[in-house]
């Protein structure tokens, strides 16, 4: 058997019957790079996070970006699988498990919108982060425009703080970001 279907069977977590959150790690650089070639177009306008890996080097050096983040227990990214394809993922990164926050994020292709992968992932990502690393907040931050990532958020319980005016400056154009954030004693669980 090789290493690698050891560990999709053995940390891989179901969120439908045709879904899989598995880790993403940087021997998937491949994979994660094909994917992110195809997530382009639906993720590019709202966040810069394809434009980090426009070629396999990238790619492997992102994906080891985050198992150094892992390593220090400071982040960790786990990649989405509908039908044995990586579609989208989420991640947490800025963690801090001494003062217990960290911010989360996603991403997702458009062949996998519409199944509530990333409502179902970022459950999974968000009970470890609370139950097995002692979170007491996460943030999320996104554009103003980007209203699939505000209902995700909502979706998941998280409060809206407030709204950085002009804060993030991408593709030539200064953009308002929401900041929502969640705690420990907040979140819903199932």
């Amino acid at each position: 058997m090789q290493n690698h279907e050891w560990s999709h069977r053995v940390y891989a977590i179901d969120l439908s019957p045709t879904a899989q959150l598995r880790p993403l790690e940087p021997w998937q650089a491949e994979e994660f790079l094909a994917h992110i070639d195809r997530a382009r177009p639906n993720v590019d306008p709202y966040i810069p996070w394809c434009t980090f890996s426009p070629d396999l080097e990238s790619a492997r050096k992102t994906l080891q970006k985050y198992a150094n983040f892992q390593a220090a227990d400071t982040g960790r990214i786990a990649g989405i699988w509908l039908e044995g394809t990586l579609v989208g993922g989420v991640m947490l990164f800025g963690m801090d498990a001494a003062s217990g926050h960290a911010e989360a994020g996603c991403w997702l292709e458009e062949a996998g919108q519409g199944h509530g992968l990333i409502t179902a992932a970022m459950r999974v990502l968000l009970d470890w982060a609370f139950d097995t690393r002692g979170l007491h907040r996460i943030v999320w931050e996104c554009w103003d425009r980007n209203e699939r990532s505000q209902a995700t958020a909502q979706r998941l319980g998280f409060t809206h703080e407030g709204t950085l005016r002009e804060e993030f400056l991408y593709r030539g154009e200064r953009r308002n970001t929401m900041v929502f954030s969640l705690l420990t004693t907040e979140r819903k669980k199932d």
